[in-house]
Parts: C-alpha cells; sequence; structure tokens
C-alpha cells in the first residue's frame, strides 16, 4: 500500500448516524447526477398472475453523505406516453446508504407480501413501460409527458417503452417477475437510465433493511470499479489487517458470484484506529489508484474507499473465512494470463475469473487468501518478497521452481509480500508448511500476498552445482554475469565469485563476464579503465586455488553503453593458458573501432582482437557493445563473441493493465541479434567449416525472435534449447525460471568424429538461492577438439 503526506482520517463512533443532523435538501433537477436521494428500483408486477410480491412498489436509496429529509416530496407515476401524474407522498427522512420503500397498489396474485413499507399509495404501476419522477414537493407534476428536466424533479426513471427518461435511452422494461433495478444497490447515477438500470428480480428494502452498497458492488465483475469516483454510504465490512496508511475489510456475507470480490482497501492515510476483527461501515469516495506514479503506468490499479467516515460497529469479531487457492479451492488458470483483451485489461467489458489469470486474481483483489503448503519457486529478495505457487501448479524444474516457456508465463504465481510482517528467508524448493494467509494487494507489476502471519519455511535442502572439469580433449567455454562488479564490492563478492568460478564452474579454459564495471564502480567520474576491477577478481580466484588468469577487454566510451550511471559496465575475456589455449592478439581495438572479417588464405582472419563488433551501429545505442576475438586450441582457431544485449527495463509487466504486454525494448534486441547474426554470416562465408562461439547475456528468451534471429537458418545452434524443458533457465524473476543467458555453436563444433561435439551445462548456483553472489546462472559448453 502507498505512504502518501499524512493527513487527518475522520473517524466517528458507533452513535455517528443516531446524532447526525438531520438536513433538507435543496433542489436539483433530474437532468443532473442526484447527489443523495435516486429511485433505485421500480416494479410494476405486483398482483399479477404469476408475480412474485402482491403490490407494486418504488424504492429509493441515499448514496449520499448525509440524512436527507423527505417530507413534503413525492413519487409521481405516469403511463409511458401519458401526461397524467399520480403523486404519492412521502415522509420521514432517509440516512446515508439505506433504502425507503412506497407500496403502491395490489391485486389477486403474487406470492409474496412487501416488507413494511415507509410510506403508502394506491397507483396502479405498469410491469413492463411507464415513467416515475421524484419530486420534492406533493403538487402533481404539469409538464406533460416530458419531465425528466422539470423543477423540482429530483430523479426520474423512463423504462421499457417509455417516451421520456433520463439519458439517450431508457431503462429495460420490467415485467411481473422482474423489477428495473439500478445498479450497485442504487449507488449509481450518471444520469442515463439505459446505463443504470437492469432488469432483474425484485428485492424490496426499506428503511430498516440491510443491503446497501457492498463491497462486491464497488468491485465488480472488472478491474476498474463501477462506482470509481463516486460516493458510497455505510458499506459494510470486518477489519481484516491493517498498515500504516489505511486497513483491509471484508464482506461477512458474500454473495455467489467468485468473480467479484468480497475485500477492499480502507485508504486513511495515517495509522487507522480500528483494530483487526473490528465490523465497520464506510463511506467515502471509490478511487482507483496506480501503484508507482508516473513510472508505473503499465500497472494495474488497487480499488480503494479514500477519504473515509468509519463507524465502528462492534469489535471481536471472527474473520471472514480466507479463500483457499488451489486444490480443494480455486484453481488459479494453467496458463493463460489474459486472452481477452485486445490493448486493455481495465476497458474490457468481459472478465472471465476463471481461465484468465489477471482475472482470477483480479477477483480476490483485498480479500483474505489462503495458499496451503505453498511451494518456494523463487527466493526471497533484498525487499523481502518471495515467489509461491499452489502445490501441483505448472511445468516444475528439476530443482522445484517453474518455468517460464512460451505461452505459458505462469499465471498461478503469487509473489508474498512484508508490508505487515515480516516474510521468511527462503530458496527455490522449499515449502511454507501449513496454511499461509494474507489478503491480497497489488503493486508494480504483480499480485501480492500481504501476509498476516510468518509463515514457517521447511527446508527443502537445494544445493548448489557443481559441473565437472574438461577432460584433455575438451575446451571449457563458459559466460557468467556478474552483476556490476566493482572494486567498490565487498571482498566477500570477489571471494564468493572466485569460489563459484574455480569450484561450481570447474576454472573453465575461457570465461566471458558480463557487468564488469570500472575502477570508480557507479561513480559517475569519467573513469573507464577497469584493470583495478579484473586485477582483484583474478588475484581472488588465484587465492580460492584457481589458475592464472588474463584477461582481455576494451573500455567503453564513458556512459555510452547503458548499465548504471558511471559504472561503464562492459563484457571481458578471462582465460588461462595452462591447458593449451592461446589469444591471437592483433591489436588496434577501441571503443569505436570496427572489427572486420578478412579472407587470408582461404580462411577468415579478424582485422581485431580484441574488437568491437560494428560498435558505431545504432542498434548498440547506451548498450553494451560485443567483443569479438580469435583463440586457438589443439591447432582449430575459434571466433568468439562475447555479448550483453539491451535490458529488459521499460517492458510492460506480465501483469499490467496493457494485455498483452508491450515489450518495447525488444524491438533493439532484434537489431542486436541482426548485426551478430551478419557478423558470423561474414565469417561462415569465408569457411563455412568455421568454429563460431556466441555467448553471454543476450538479456531474452530461448523461445523468443531474438534467438530465432541468431540462430537463423540453422547458422548456430542455440545450446539452451537442447536441454530438457525442466533444465531450461538461467534466471528467475518473480518466480519465473527463465532463459536469459545463451550459448550458441557454429555446425562445426556440433559433432566431433561422428560423437556430439559439446556437452553443455548450466550451473545451477545464484538465481534460486536467496544468499546468491549475482542474479545469473554461469553456463559451460565443454567443447570436443581433440
Amino acid at each position: 500500500m502507498r505512504q502518501p503526506p499524512l493527513r487527518a482520517a475522520a473517524l466517528f463512533g458507533a452513535a455517528a448516524v443516531a446524532c447526525s443532523v438531520v438536513l433538507v435538501a435543496t433542489t436539483s433537477p433530474a437532468e443532473a447526477v442526484s447527489p443523495d436521494i435516486v429511485v433505485s428500483q421500480v416494479y410494476g408486477g405486483g398482483g399479477n398472475t404469476g408475480a412474485t410480491y402482491t403490490r407494486d412498489y418504488i424504492e429509493l436509496y441515499n448514496r449520499g453523505t448525509t440524512v436527507v429529509s423527505l417530507a413534503g416530496w413525492s413519487v409521481q407515476y405516469a403511463s409511458a406516453t401519458g401526461s397524467t401524474w399520480l403523486p404519492t407522498a412521502l415522509a420521514g427522512s432517509l440516512a446515508p446508504g439505506t433504502h425507503y420503500l412506497i407500496s403502491e397498489n395490489g391485486g389477486t396474485g403474487g406470492t409474496t407480501p412487501l416488507p413494511t413499507p415507509d410510506a403508502a399509495g394506491t397507483t396502479n404501476l405498469s410491469a413492463t413501460a411507464g415513467k416515475v419522477a421524484l419530486v420534492t414537493s406533493t403538487t402533481a407534476l404539469t409538464c406533460g409527458a416530458v419531465c425528466h428536466a422539470a423543477p423540482g424533479v429530483r430523479d426520474y426513471v423512463g423504462y421499457g417503452t417509455a417516451g421520456d427518461y433520463e439519458g439517450p435511452a431508457a431503462a429495460p422494461a420490467g415485467s411481473n417477475t422482474n423489477a428495473v433495478l439500478r445498479a450497485a444497490a442504487g449507488g449509481i447515477d450518471t444520469d442515463s437510465n439505459a446505463a443504470d438500470f437492469t432488469a432483474g428480480a425484485p428485492v424490496p428494502r426499506n428503511t430498516t433493511s440491510s443491503g446497501g452498497v457492498r463491497i462486491r458492488d464497488i468491485q465488480g465483475a472488472q478491474h476498474l470499479s463501477p462506482l470509481n469516483g463516486q460516493t458510497v454510504t455505510a458499506v459494510p465490512g470486518i477489519v481484516t489487517a491493517t498498515s500504516k496508511t489505511g486497513f483491509w475489510m471484508q464482506d461477512p456475507n458474500p454473495d455467489a458470484n467468485p468473480a467479484t470480490s468480497e475485500g477492499i482497501v480502507v485508504y486513511t492515510t495515517t495509522v487507522p484506529t480500528v483494530t483487526v476483527g473490528t465490523s465497520v461501515t464506510v463511506s467515502g469516495t471509490v478511487s482507483e489508484y496506480r501503484p508507482g506514479g508516473t513510472s508505473g503506468t503499465a500497472n494495474l490499479t488497487t480499488t480503494e474507499l479514500a477519504a473515509p467516515t468509519i463507524t465502528v460497529v462492534s469489535t471481536g469479531n471472527p474473520l471472514p473465512p480466507a479463500t483457499l487457492v488451489g486444490s480443494g479451492g480455486r484453481v488459479p488458470p494453467a496458463t493463460v494470463i489474459d486472452n481477452l483483451s485486445t490493448g486493455d485489461a481495465e476497458t474490457r467489458t468481459s472478465f472471465d475469473a476463471v481461465r484468465n489469470g489477471i482475472d482470477f486474481w483480479e477477483s480476490m483483489e483485498g480479500m483474505r487468501v489462503e495458499v496451503d503448503n505453498a511451494a518456494v519457486v523463487g527466493p526471497t529478495t533484498t525487499a523481502g518478497e518471495l515467489p509461491v505457487v499452489p502445490a501441483g501448479s505448472g511445468t516444475r524444474t528439476a530443482r522445484g521452481g517453474i518455468v517460464a516457456q512460451a505461452g505459458d508465463f505462469n499465471p498461478e504465481r503469487l509473489i508474498l509480500d512484508n508490508a505487515l510482517v515480516a516474510v521468511p528467508t527462503a530458496s527455490v524448493g522449499d515449502t511454507l508448511a501449513g496454511a499461509t494467509v494474507g489478503v491480497l494487494d497489488y503493486s508494480f507489476g504483480a499480485f501480492k500476498l500481504q501476509v498476516t502471519a510468518t509463515p514457517t519455511v521447511t527446508g527443502g535442502g537445494l544445493a548448489r552445482e557443481t559441473t565437472r572439469t574438461p577432460t584433455g580433449s575438451e575446451l571449457g567455454v563458459a559466460t557468467f554475469n556478474v552483476e556490476n562488479l566493482a572494486p567498490t564490492d565487498p571482498a566477500t563478492k570477489f571471494s564468493r565469485l572466485a569460489t563459484a568460478i574455480v569450484q561450481n564452474l570447474a576454472a573453465p579454459d575461457l570465461l566471458t563476464l558480463e557487468e564488469v564495471q570500472d575502477n570508480s564502480g557507479a561513480t559517475n567520474d569519467g573513469v573507464v579503465a577497469a584493470d583495478v576491477t579484473l586485477t582483484t577478481l583474478v588475484n581472488a580466484i588465484t587465492a580460492a586455488g584457481g589458475p592464472t588468469y588474463q584477461w582481455r577487454e576494451i573500455d567503453p566510451v564513458n556512459n555510452a553503453d547503458g548499465g548504471q550511471p558511471g559504472g561503464n559496465i562492459r563484457v571481458v575475456y578471462l582465460y588461462r593458458t595452462d591447458r593449451g589455449l592461446a589469444f591471437v592478439d592483433r591489436p588496434g581495438g577501441t571503443a569505436t573501432a570496427a572489427e572486420v572479417v578478412s579472407n587470408v588464405g582461404g580462411k577468415p582472419q579478424l582485422s581485431l582482437s580484441p574488437g568491437r563488433v560494428d560498435p558505431t551501429n545504432s542498434a548498440w545505442s547506451s548498450s553494451r557493445k560485443p567483443l569479438a576475438a580469435e583463440f586457438t586450441f589443439h591447432g582449430r582457431t575459434l571466433f568468439v563473441v562475447a555479448n550483453h544485449f539491451n535490458s529488459k527495463g521499460g517492458d510492460d509487466p506480465l501483469f499490467g493493465h496493457r494485455q498483452p504486454p508491450v515489450a518495447s525494448s525488444e524491438t533493439q534486441r532484434h537489431s542486436q541479434a541482426t548485426v551478430v547474426c551478419g557478423f558470423v554470416d561474414s565469417i561462415l562465408a569465408i569457411d563455412p567449416t568455421a568454429s563460431v562461439v556466441v555467448l553471454g547475456d543476450l538479456n531474452d528468451f530461448d523461445f523468443s525472435q531474438t534467438a530465432n534471429i541468431l540462430v537463423g537458418p540453422g547458422t548456430l545452434t542455440d545450446l539452451p534449447r537442447t536441454l530438457p524443458l525442466a533444465d531450461r533457465y538461467t534466471y528467475d524473476y518473480q518466480g519465473n525460471s527463465e532463459v536469459l543467458d545463451h550459448i550458441l555453436l557454429s555446425t562445426a563444433l556440433l559433432t566431433s568424429g561422428g560423437a556430439t561435439g559439446y556437452d553443455y551445462d548450466v550451473v545451477h548456483v545464484n538465481s534460486e538461492f536467496a544468499d546468491q553472489v549475482s542474479d545469473h546462472e554461469p553456463q559451460v559448453a565443454r567443447l570436443l577438439i581433440p
């Protein structure tokens, strides 16, 4: 929930209504939206054969915030085209959020008597078509057949084939079994009879009846409240959780429609004085709050009651039961987040809480939700968030995560948040024992369960992986995003990275690094050299028992390659020469000098090694430039291209209101992939049997168009695609196990002597663990080069 500027919130005791001052409302014409009293129902089938009720009735509702005197007012009826108006006088007053029942003529039919009316008349209403006016006098109208804007007319309803009405068309016709019903129990008034009314089963209510606007009427079966911007009164609920700026409440008497949430946030701006278990009624303005401000425009809104007036009814009440999500309860959709929207989930009229994940979670917004034995599918983040799924969800990884794949970004995922109580530290493969309960919230692109009690973690025993050491005939080629590595990082980060490289990655012969920062880290001081960063890492590797690595890289133009301002991240080659690998140095590489492939005696040769691939191309604007280099191993030349493509920053969230989500960043990655693909083609055009390795953090999925462009018509093989689905991931984002890092091989490296020419392993040491040293997994390909 947001943290706005503090502002005092009104809070009233249980006697607030009894002590209210009765106000006499001034006259406003029906063509202006009524601020308080409206006609909420018209039923003309009373006493007819087959009717529900024995008498006709008209019902009023006070949608305002003050008690209104009805003394001297009347309701008046005329036939659909008639000009004679028949008044029924009213008396007494009407409190906010309550109804007023006027009985009219009856007959011998019908099965049910009306509740005790608050006023009575003898007018015979038509069941199917007519006109009803709420008038601030008892004198019969003399305006003829068209009276919706006449002086003294407070509200006006034309229904069926009526010749006069508010707005562009009449309300629908009633019948012997259907009344003409104003939406939201009377709470809506847009001065359009056609829009504000529907035909439905009659529900007559008097001043002693409950049944004003309920939370479900505010939430509706949609993303934006049908009452957005309107004032609602005396909305009942039980307080289920409190925060620093408000509280959640839930209706203890739900209806049978799972698509309409029974919970809502009440935004008080300061710490509320109500406590959990308090029964309250709340009057306030329905508001749709979009978290994140201008930077969060892609987020869904959260429906809330703002500027509330709170009346305490009682305390110490049991909480409404939590809705179970998962087996035995409401089961989330397995694959689809949104297949109904064609641009915006918040403006579409269709809503499917069974088959659409975004609607499924929306239908429980603000409610108490329970997940039993929740499976942890992402580690607890530094922000205190923990992704989980109900047991039995999705395609699970071999280590307990849940795999993102084309057409399935796992709508089952739910993020536990710590706004109310602490979220436990957990890693992938752990389980939260028993019931995890909280109130369903939304922020920053995801539905979140604000847990009301800290769950208990049952450890899954997940261990960090260790890959095998290459044989003498194998060349170990690896890639590793080291997440903004800088000399300003603690020594423990360097030592942990060194341990991962030496022990878990088995000290590969060649290792490309991404996100290596300059010597001053994120300090924006013009420094671009990274020799201190790399010396510190290489020394840490040696101290961890590893070989002596050398490095090659090209310093970027200051602040030209994206990433943290001042950090000047770049890609780097680390390599060891004690097992036969040699770097082919060709000097002259600079930040802006372009690599050129030449034909030398029928063999491709790079003009620079290392050298940047087309660095001035607009594809690399504010992004890392690829670094190409030549190596030799056992007499074979290898061409290697290290990459760190444009990030996904700025893309819409999966659960945002723009649906399908707009992935604006992928356009640049497609251009980058095209440039790299062209560079590889220039090598293979000279020698189709050339050994080429393209690797690094491509910031895109194995099933993405970015990967498709690089693969081309079989030019390269993307090794993540060769893995079983349950092993296909290098990153964990909000609980989705997904591929962002890749190693791609040319055809010459796929086989060796009739056997498979490579052995590929994503080494899981980071993304699944709460105590990660980087957010990416390293990966290694052992290339068979006898």
